[in-house]
């Protein structure tokens, strides 16, 4: 199954849907969803109605392998299940979309102008979980704010050392160094980012296969190298805070990036919308992201 997996990573056309808020972000997810914390008392609560919020979106006749390559989860969310199943078997046997698993713990301070990733003490057991689970691939996310060389330098080490782990384990990961789009610097940290990641790209053994989560680049075109190498699965995008529509439109100026957006993808779903006023939003939405990506 992997191999039928990684080909269609590798080779497929649509784009990946992420659907991993986390603790620190989910009451956001679910204000923007039209549900404020006036409706939830404790985790539990919160967790279920979010567990809704992507139920709703993954079951909905809008979201389908058509235009999908796979779709960003939860710890939380791996663990509960879709219409019977556990959410990754629902999405890869009953959607053909492929699984992927949020396995970092947040960011830590912010210092040398980049936010590491938080320690992951549990990861062994976390990718030992995801195994069971038939998850194919990981993300894990950290944050570049400025042209900081040391920082970033320390960004990409940290990536790709917990990346080896992940893909010892015998997933795919998806290394997630993200640019801040409002940084002053962007395009300088971008050249440092770029240089750091093909350094580790050219010492790695050649059976290693990873992807690379980005913010879309400031010159356009700028990560076409990185997508040639023998070790890259797949390069795609985060929208980063853009709105949809500027998202999509900077996105399609980058021939091979696809999208992998968030809250691009789920923007204007409200939990009043009828089931017809819901798909079709959606539907709308993945439409032009899709559009964007194979542009």
């Amino acid at each position: 199954m992997m191999n039928e997996q990684l080909v269609r990573m590798h080779t497929g056309k649509g784009f990946i849907a992420a659907l991993d808020q986390s603790g620190g972000s989910t009451p956001k997810a679910l204000k923007l969803y039209g549900i404020d914390e006036s409706q939830y008392h404790n985790d539990d609560e919160m967790f279920d109605l979010v567990h809704e919020m992507r139920t709703r979106i993954m079951t909905s006749p809008a979201f389908t392998s058509e235009h999908i390559l796979a779709a960003i989860l939860f710890e939380n969310t791996m663990d509960r299940k879709v219409e019977g199943e556990y959410t990754a078997d629902y999405l890869w046997l009953k959607k053909g979309i492929l699984p992927i698993l949020k396995v970092d713990k947040g960011l830590a301070e912010l210092a040398h102008g980049v936010q590491l990733m938080k320690p992951i003490p549990d990861l062994d057991d976390l990718l030992k979980r995801a195994k069971e689970r038939h998850i194919f691939g990981t993300k894990m996310r950290s944050v570049i704010k400025q042209a900081d060389e040391e920082g970033i330098k320390a960004i990409v080490d940290q990536q790709f050392e917990v990346g080896l782990r992940i893909y010892a384990a015998g997933f795919v990961p998806i290394l997630e160094p993200e640019v801040d789009i409002f940084a002053a610097d962007k395009e300088k940290s971008e050249a440092i980012l770029k240089r750091e990641i093909k350094r580790h790209l050219s010492l790695l053994e050649d059976d290693v296969r990873v992807m690379f989560k980005l913010s879309i680049p400031s010159a356009d075109g700028f990560y076409s190298d990185l997508m040639e190498d023998q070790h890259v699965v797949r390069v795609v995008a985060l929208s980063g805070g853009y709105s949809r529509d500027e998202a999509n439109e900077r996105l399609s100026r980058n021939p091979g990036l696809i999208a992998s957006f968030s809250r691009a993808l789920s923007q204007g779903l409200n939990v009043n919308q009828t089931p017809a006023e819901f798909d079709q939003l959606l539907k709308t939405s993945i439409d032009s992201i899709y559009q964007a990506s194979i542009a």
